[in-house]
């Protein structure tokens, strides 16, 4: 039996982790919740080359690449997944590649970038200007299976909008279609 993998697309501070947290009470069974920071803080801090290296990058692409494989790997084993992440084009290209086995419902966690702008700087936590950087980027492949914007609701109704989604039938079609879409493929 496949699991299933809820994954979440957004921005640094869109409000991902907290619809997540929302999802793990409303779904039906036990889910995961397993965000891509979550693996990143487990990686040895002492043997990581420095941030905004080229050592580092080629870590951290890594880490990212192997982040997919685990979300792989607990829904093969018949885990339902709640996958918190920003992707850029390769990385949906390998989520694409490596979860083709799975029943994914893609979903794109949205917010205005001057919102996304005060989060970031109210958390204080994040380099400034990270989500301005990923705006662009993070929902360039334009398709979802549901969409939420955390600037008009709550973490817990966007939730529910995602877990009434889930409960519909024929349900996650966007990984379907992005699969059939070239420029998406991880190139060799």
């Amino acid at each position: 039996m496949s699991g299933h993998v809820i994954l979440l697309n957004g921005t640094s501070s869109s409000g991902k982790s907290s619809i997540a947290a929302e999802l793990l009470d409303l779904l039906p069974g036990p889910y995961f919740s397993l965000p891509r920071d979550a693996v990143n803080s487990m990686r040895s801090r002492a043997q990581t080359p420095e941030f905004g290296t080229p050592e580092f990058d080629k870590v951290f692409e890594r880490t990212v690449r192997g982040y997919h494989r685990m979300l792989a790997g607990l829904a093969a084993a018949g885990n339902g997944v709640i996958a918190d992440h920003v992707l850029r084009p390769h990385w949906l290209a390998d989520c694409l590649e490596v979860l083709q086995e799975q029943e994914v419902t893609f979903v794109g966690v949205h917010c205005p970038l001057p919102e996304l702008q005060r989060r970031e700087r109210v958390r204080g936590d994040r380099p400034a200007g990270l989500a301005e950087r990923q705006y662009p980027i993070v929902h360039a492949h334009g398709d979802y299976d549901v969409e939420c914007d955390t600037s008009v609701h709550s973490p817990r109704e966007c939730a529910r909008i995602i877990a009434d989604f889930i409960a519909t039938p024929n349900r996650s079609e966007a990984f379907r279609r992005l699969n059939s879409a070239k420029d998406l493929r991880p190139h060799q």
